[in-house]
């Protein structure tokens, strides 16, 4: 839906018909064009809900491929250089695991105000000590079993020792820690928006939308409560997906039983 919101949205996004404002949706006695209703500005809500769906699944994409690469690269420059570098990113990893990360960004966006480069640099630092301590691990563990050491006896360079033979031998397991970590970045979004320091109108997101919908609760549920379901039901199939993906590339759980 989020890939393809140009096809399947009935309206645009920003498309406003104050005549039509505050519609109950079509399947409870609204106008049947409407079928999740319209916002206090008369603007398709189905429509703003698909829109909405891309913007804060790209937003969290963007954010995991920083976070993924990040905390990566640190990780294996951890394991290949140990000593004292290893000490100074596994300090960082500790610092970042150890502070409320919604604070600080809240407190980023605040100060420096908002644009969308900001923000997805800032979701993007968010998990990066996830990725760090799994790829230091997975690089000391392959380091043990001695085939990388003697590749590089033969000459060649570390850096490619760990693109061509040790990087391939970690992305399954990467690849679990990105669907795990997705869900949580899209509530991150979402929480930032819903605090009116993320996307900002005439944009949309699912966190927005569910902002703009809180003052019409009692009068208007249909503003905010798709945004509120479609970001439950995205983040628990997302989170449903990591477990299988969990379960297919673990070679200790292959075989057995759910």
């Amino acid at each position: 839906m989020a890939l393809f919101a140009e096809f399947l949205a009935p309206y645009g996004y920003a498309e406003q018909s104050l005549l039509k404002r505050l519609q109950p949706p079509g399947f409870l006695g609204g106008l049947p064009e409407y079928l999740l209703g319209t916002d206090n500005l008369g603007r398709d809500v189905l429509s703003r809900v698909i829109y909405a769906m891309r913007t804060s699944i790209l937003i969290a994409l963007m954010g995991t491929v920083i976070g993924a690469s990040v905390g990566t690269v640190l990780g294996i420059v951890a394991a290949h250089f140990r000593g004292w570098v290893d000490d100074v990113i596994m300090m960082l990893v500790d610092f970042q695991a150890a502070i409320p990360f919604l604070i600080v960004a809240l407190a980023v966006l605040a100060f420096f105000g908002n644009n969308f480069v900001l923000l997805v640099v800032l979701i993007g630092l968010f998990g990066w000590d996830g990725y760090a301590r799994i790829a230091r691990g997975l690089v000391l563990s392959t380091n043990g079993q001695g085939y990388a050491f003697a590749i590089r006896t033969l000459g060649v360079h570390p850096a490619k020792v760990y693109i061509r033979h040790v990087l391939p031998n970690m992305m399954g397991v990467i690849m679990v820690q990105i669907t795990l970590n997705f869900p949580e970045i899209i509530l991150l979004e979402t929480s930032l928006s819903f605090l009116g320091l993320g996307v900002q109108p005439p944009g949309t997101s699912l966190g927005l939308l569910l902002g703009e919908g809180r003052n019409y609760l009692a009068t208007a549920w249909w503003i905010g409560i798709p945004a509120g379901v479609v970001i439950f039901l995205t983040t628990l199939a997302i989170s449903l997906l990591g477990d299988w993906l969990r379960d297919m590339l673990d070679p200790n759980l292959k075989g057995k039983d759910a």
